[in-house]
């Protein structure tokens, strides 16, 4: 069994090690690109451990194009063969920091980091990771517990790991927000053409609810709303999401675009970003969407009350009220002053508050706080 080996440096040896399960187009994976990129790598030196390795990934070359050696685990191998070579891999390379930066990994860069003398740091990014405790409860209690300092992008996340279930918690929760590189962003009145677009973005998996948003089409076709639903993503309800479109009548008007890489030019020919997720972290396209200057209808999963005040940056509602959820987007659809309101006022919400270097200030402080001298 080999492992992939990115020879971005002759000299092998990093301060800074990040783990991830695999760089595919999700949000974690964009976050961990994000940190690398605002981080000071020739001072710190940061190197990448993919758990499950695929080079085809399209997070791959970015890694690559910032400089970041990366080392790959083929996904076929097992989880004990992944440890060991983790953990001769930390040996070699003795960093100072070992950070998982998602949950499923925690347990391992704790083990590594023991072996190397690091210090190790976990990462909770959303409520859904601290179910894995019950659906598997010995790695999900471990990697809830171990490494003691961990680190999350949701206020939501780090509450719920906070309470009280014996020592199967960390020690130290830091929050973490995401942030966005902000000039991939445009700055474009709302489009005026008719149809409307309203745009989902995010993969299409059952957490994330694209039934809500295709209840959304069908009451926007009975009323004679010229609109269009778009969504950009992939995953395993695609085919399950076609059909339930043939079904409800309104195929014609849903477009399934599959995983995409202009993310921003799809914001900016909307009217309105939906998002109709049941569980969440900090959400990038809620902030993708506000950083364009568009409303954001969405559920109040995860930290989404955070990141939008509600009827001044966009519209919050409960996962539980499909039909305020239908009727906040009937209004942004129908009411240009309103719909250019909330979008000014998300605009500049998104300039203050999702600057790129607080993310890897932010960071290194909470590593800072875990006993790092650097």
């Amino acid at each position: 069994m080999k492992q992939h080996r990115n020879a971005a440096r002759s000299n092998e040896s990093c301060r800074i090690l990040l783990i991830a399960g695999q760089l595919g187009g999700g949000g974690l994976e964009q976050q961990l690109c994000y940190l690398l990129q605002a981080m000071d790598r020739k001072v710190y030196r940061p190197g990448l451990v993919v758990w499950n390795y695929d080079d085809s990934e399209v997070n791959v070359r970015k890694v690559r194009d910032l400089g970041v050696p990366i080392w790959g685990y083929p996904a076929s191998a097992s989880s004990y063969w992944k440890m060991m070579e983790l953990t001769r891999l930390a040996r070699r390379l003795n960093p100072e920091i070992i950070h998982s930066y998602g949950f499923f990994t925690n347990f391992a860069a704790y083990c590594a980091a023991r072996a190397s003398r690091a210090i190790p740091l976990g990462s909770i990014r959303g409520e859904i990771d601290l179910s894995l405790s019950e659906t598997r409860p010995l790695l999900g209690r471990l990697s809830a517990a171990f490494p003691p300092d961990q680190i999350s992008n949701s206020n939501a996340a780090a509450k719920l790991a906070n309470k009280p279930r014996g020592w199967f918690k960390p020690r130290r929760m830091t929050v973490v927000p995401n942030a966005l590189d902000l000039t991939k962003f445009q700055d474009a009145p709302l489009p005026a053409e008719r149809p409307m677009r309203l745009l989902g973005i995010g993969s299409l998996i059952p957490l994330k609810r694209w039934d809500r948003l295709l209840q959304i089409g069908r009451e926007l076709r009975q009323r004679n709303l010229p609109c269009v639903v778009e969504i950009a993503g992939d995953g395993p309800l695609r085919h399950e999401l076609e059909s339930q479109a043939t079904r409800m009548g309104i195929a014609d008007m849903v477009r399934l675009l599959g995983y995409r890489r202009d993310i921003p030019d799809l914001i900016v020919r909307a009217r309105a970003v939906i998002h109709t997720a049941d569980n969440e972290g900090s959400p990038n396209a809620v902030m993708e969407a506000m950083a364009s200057g568009r409303p954001v209808i969405a559920t109040d999963a995860g930290d989404v009350s955070r990141l939008i005040e509600n009827g001044k940056t966009g519209f919050v509602v409960p996962r539980e009220d499909p039909e305020l959820l239908i009727r906040r987007v009937v209004e942004v659809v129908t009411d240009d002053a309103l719909a250019a309101r909330l979008g000014i006022g998300a605009k500049n919400y998104a300039q203050c508050e999702f600057q790129l270097p607080r993310l890897a200030e932010r960071t290194l402080e909470a590593y800072r706080s875990a006993g790092w001298k650097a």
